[in-house]
């Protein structure tokens, strides 16, 4: 009783102090939302079933979180921070449940030794809940085929339905169900569990029909392009890139599992395939699939380094019950890599206290890691110093990327609704909105924002340029990057670029 009390109190003590670190880093002046945070926030003002290219769940919680804590990065940032430790929770119950809290917390510690648990702990996108969901499914499946009792197969189903409205991802999780069981000879016994737990997760699948029945199937037509963008040619410079595709996926993936921690994930897996344990197969046999699926798919297109992330949770279960069963070389090799693993994470995202990220070579890496995260707050503010110092009457504001024209919905007063002027971008959410159409001899003043452009070419005519600035944004002091600002008047002329591609 003892014992499990001092790893429930260890598990909270560490997972409090990671907390504060991550509410640290929220409060760094120089730092802003990442452009797909801001992205999802904007969905939020925005509500609907479902959006161009992802279900509605990371847009609901923003709303949520935003009516409580406001319209800040806290406000945002709150989600991941709750749902990383909500992650962290089952690992340590999962673990438990199989072996002994000291293998759960033990896990929990792994697996906040990764940099990906990081990043979705730390950055709300819709990586964020699917990991959360889908590594409760995986718990509450577990307890359904050991336990055989209705109530855990119904707990699943809901927990993947909300899984299946955070990301498209969460549908993998049948067809592992599926081979799971088939593999174990207990498909006769147990497929009318499977249906009840199919059907009751595929009441998600209703809001993403119905929204993209009545939008042109937009989000089936943008994974499509994602998945098949590389074409079917095949030449020898074709299959370099494929080559070079697979290799650049591997490397990430290596990296999302802290390189440090590789040698304890290999013997791991090694010995579950060597004895074949049906517990331990059950834990692995997502991230294997998934791996392998998306290795293979990395030879056609880009794979970007997330996707497959959220299947890799269960592992740090399997390689904290190796460990324990090992010498004292193998623990200590394990203390070091997670005191390194985290140590790095720690040193990223904290404030610099130590001074040490002042060394020039370190914060020239740090700039240019937090780069799609810094300048739009004081980007907004001089945006919105313009508004008043040059009297402009209620007007809008756009660019030529949604990442910009949300940064700057996010960050200036009153958070108008942004307008996105196309051109050359693929399709996107703002395609489904109205759009600047509506200005159109309406003698509307237009602030143009963006990093890339200095003009509008011929995508859009305005009678006058009232005024026009190039502002520079800085990290720590130094130089970042320049924004161009232009105030026009009575827009003219509309002709975006029309994508072809989803």
């Amino acid at each position: 009783m003892k014992s499990n009390f001092s790893y429930k109190s260890a598990f909270w003590i560490v997972n409090l102090a990671i907390i504060l670190a991550k509410i640290a880093f929220v409060f760094r002046p120089e730092l802003d939302l990442f452009t797909e945070e801001a992205q999802y926030w904007l969905w939020s003002k925005n509500l609907a079933w479902h959006y161009y290219s992802k279900p509605p769940l990371v847009a609901f919680l923003n709303y949520i979180s935003t009516s409580i804590f406001g319209v800040t990065e806290l406000g945002v940032r709150i989600n991941p921070i709750l749902f990383g430790l909500g992650t962290a929770l089952v690992t340590y119950k999962f673990g438990s449940y199989l072996y002994n809290e000291k293998v759960g917390f033990w896990a929990s510690i792994l697996l906040q030794a990764m940099p990906f648990w990081w990043i979705v702990s730390s950055f709300h996108t819709t990586d964020t809940s699917l990991t959360f969901f889908w590594s409760l499914t995986m718990y509450l499946l577990y307890r359904a085929l050991k336990e055989s009792k209705l109530n855990w197969w119904i707990l699943a189903g809901l927990a993947a339905a909300l899984g299946l409205m955070a990301k498209a991802m969460m549908v993998l999780v049948f067809p592992f169900l599926f081979l799971f069981i088939l593999q174990e000879g207990k498909l006769s016994k147990k497929w009318r569990d499977m249906l009840l737990f199919f059907l009751i997760m595929s009441l998600a699948f209703i809001p993403i029909l119905v929204w993209n029945f009545q939008n042109d199937f937009y989000t089936f037509k943008h994974l499509a392009n994602l998945a098949w963008a590389g074409g079917n040619e095949v030449t020898t410079a074709s299959l370099g890139k494929s080559v070079a595709q697979f290799f650049e996926f591997l490397g990430g993936q290596l990296a999302m599992l802290s390189i440090f921690l590789l040698p304890i994930l290999f013997c791991s897996i090694k010995s579950v395939l060597k004895f074949r344990s049906q517990d331990k197969f059950y834990i692995i046999l997502p991230a294997l699939l998934t791996f392998i699926s998306f290795s293979f798919l990395s030879f056609f297109t880009e794979v970007l380094v997330n996707w497959p992330v959220f299947s890799y949770v269960g592992l740090p279960i399997i390689m904290s019950e190796w460990v324990l069963n090992q010498s004292v070389k193998w623990k200590n090799f394990r203390n070091w890599s997670i005191g390194i693993s985290i140590g790095l994470s720690l040193l990223l995202i904290l404030p610099d206290f130590t001074f040490f990220k002042s060394i020039p070579l370190i914060k020239k890496g740090e700039s240019q890691f937090f780069r799609r995260m810094s300048g739009y707050d004081p980007l907004a503010e001089r945006v919105g110093f313009l508004q008043d110092s040059l009297a402009l009457s209620a007007p809008f504001v756009f660019s030529e990327t949604y990442h910009m024209a949300s940064e700057m919905s996010f960050y200036l007063k009153d958070h108008p609704q942004p307008y996105m002027l196309n051109m050359g971008a693929r399709r996107n959410q703002f395609d489904l909105w109205p759009g600047m159409e509506q200005f159109l001899g309406q003698n509307k003043v237009g602030i143009f924002v963006s990093w890339n452009y200095d003009s509008l070419g011929m995508f859009a005519q305005f009678d006058s340029l009232l005024y026009e600035e190039k502002f520079e944004v800085y990290f720590k002091g130094e130089p970042l990057r320049t924004a161009t600002i232009q105030v026009w008047k009575d827009l003219k002329e509309f002709d975006p670029f029309i994508p072809e591609t989803y």
